[in-house]
């Protein structure tokens, strides 16, 4: 069953879709290439992370670098816990490994460890934005 609707400028509705990047990077299809995998944990990162922003009143803006958007939080005074700040390297797979290039395949450890940083950011910011709203 599909998560419930909110409007686009609902922290809860960036959470969604955030969780939604999140299950197709984990999609264990062998015919999807785990660079798109990952760029999906990249997405879901980004998104949680730009909900956040959203949820501490600072507009986000329309690019994919998480180390720029995490400094806006910083500036915004959101305490960021270290393992958090690691998922700055999620931003390789935003663009670079997106398209048939020079970028070399990803392995798959390095596909675990983007999924584990995707998912600690989306636990990270369900906690944030969640756990203020009660």
């Amino acid at each position: 069953m599909p998560p419930k609707r909110f409007l686009p400028k609902d922290p809860r509705e960036w959470l969604n879709r955030a969780r939604s990047n999140l299950i197709q990077a984990k999609e264990k299809d062998p015919r999807i290439y785990l660079e798109d995998r990952c760029f999906n944990a990249q997405q879901a990162a980004e998104k949680a992370i730009k909900g956040v922003l959203l949820h501490r009143g600072v507009r986000s803006p329309y690019i994919h670098d998480l180390s720029e958007l995490l400094k806006l939080l910083k500036e915004a005074g959101e305490d960021i816990p270290v393992e958090i700040l690691d998922a700055r390297e999620l931003s390789n797979y935003a663009v670079q490994t997106r398209y048939p290039g020079p970028a070399e395949p990803v392995t798959r450890e390095e596909y675990r460890a983007a999924v584990k940083m995707a998912e600690e950011v989306v636990n990270w910011a369900q906690k944030n934005i969640l756990g203020k709203r009660r």
